[in-house]
């Protein structure tokens, strides 16, 4: 089979599909996959960690068994996983799709994993000062981790999403980057550093009403709840996950964690998951909102999803060249 969209300009035909939680990512992604001969590789950067399912809102083994996805369940959960590994990943897994004959679907909600493949991000290893860090430190004695972290997501919601209010560490050494840089820790790279893959891409983001995204996220952590979420990260922390691994960071898996440790009861902890997600979905937008050559679809009922199947459908045979 030739590699679709080949037409030997040496680009390689790349759908993407944005979007924040909960918004159908991976249903719709499915549908075209089997639709239009694709195979995904996933931009989330939870559903990259075994033993993770519930709360990531992993694909299903019955998923998983219409079209493959690539870049999901393979980085144990106590490991660290970068954004340069991840972007070294991803065009390494886009590269074989299209050398397979397929089309690559680069699909899911994290925008930095997204832009870092997309905008030919490079990541050189950050600056570092030893009197800044020390003066850091210095202040974090002083007002403690909470007011730091508070800092933090000032200059860097992204970064501050990531990690946790108690972990004084890396709330140092971000908040050192970004006083050396004037840019966030999270966003650390050089556009069009190397020459990269070049792409002829079609990139869409998926959306819903502020008020029908929140039900559904409302609904999912229930049903995540439901599925044993709370016994998932009892495993982990049994299997000896330590609590201050990235991933245990995330939304849902920090706040069951301060659960278990006493410091709330359920029904609070399932409230505050359900606020901080919400919170997240819109800072989703917000960064997907700086990118660029987004089309931006609107699914909010079933008719609207069927129409942004048959958009994101077309968009993809144009690249693969059966429509001129």
């Amino acid at each position: 089979m030739t590699p679709c969209g080949d037409s030997g300009s040496g680009e390689i035909p790349l759908l993407v599909l944005g979007g924040p939680t909960a918004a159908g990512k991976t249903d719709l992604s499915l549908r075209v996959a089997e639709q239009v001969g694709g195979e995904i590789v996933s931009a989330d950067s939870m559903q990259i960690y075994r033993r993770m399912n519930i709360g990531t809102a992993k694909p299903t083994p019955d998923e998983r068994a219409r079209a493959p996805i690539h870049l999901i369940d393979f980085v144990p959960p106590e490991s660290e996983y970068t954004v340069a590994r991840f972007k070294r990943d991803a065009e390494r897994a886009i590269r074989e799709v299209h050398q397979r004959g397929m089309l690559p679907i680069l699909s899911g909600g994290t925008g930095l994993y997204l832009r870092a493949v997309t905008e030919g991000f490079d990541f050189p290893p950050p600056p570092s000062d030893d009197a800044l860090r020390e003066n850091l430190w210095q202040e974090m004695e002083k007002v403690g981790s909470e007011a730091m972290h508070e800092r933090l997501a000032r200059v860097d919601p992204e970064a501050a999403e990531r990690i946790a209010s108690a972990d004084a560490r890396r709330i140092v050494r971000a908040l050192e980057v970004h006083e050396l840089t004037g840019r966030p820790i999270s966003s650390q790279q050089n556009v069009d550093a190397d020459e990269g893959i070049v792409y002829n891409w079609a990139k869409f983001v998926l959306t819903a009403p502020r008020e029908k995204l929140f039900e559904r996220i409302e609904r999912r952590v229930d049903l995540m709840m439901q599925a044993g979420w709370l016994e998932e990260v009892r495993d982990l922390v049994a299997s000896g996950v330590p609590s201050d691994a990235q991933s245990m960071h995330a939304i849902g898996y920090r706040h069951l964690l301060e659960y278990l440790s006493d410091e709330c009861d359920i029904d609070e902890t399932v409230r505050l998951i359900k606020r901080d997600t919400r919170r997240y979905a819109k800072r989703q937008m917000t960064w997907l909102r700086s990118g660029e050559g987004y089309r931006w679809l609107a699914a909010g009922s079933d008719l609207q999803r069927r129409a942004c199947t048959a958009t994101i459908v077309t968009a993809a045979r144009r690249l693969q060249g059966e429509i001129r």
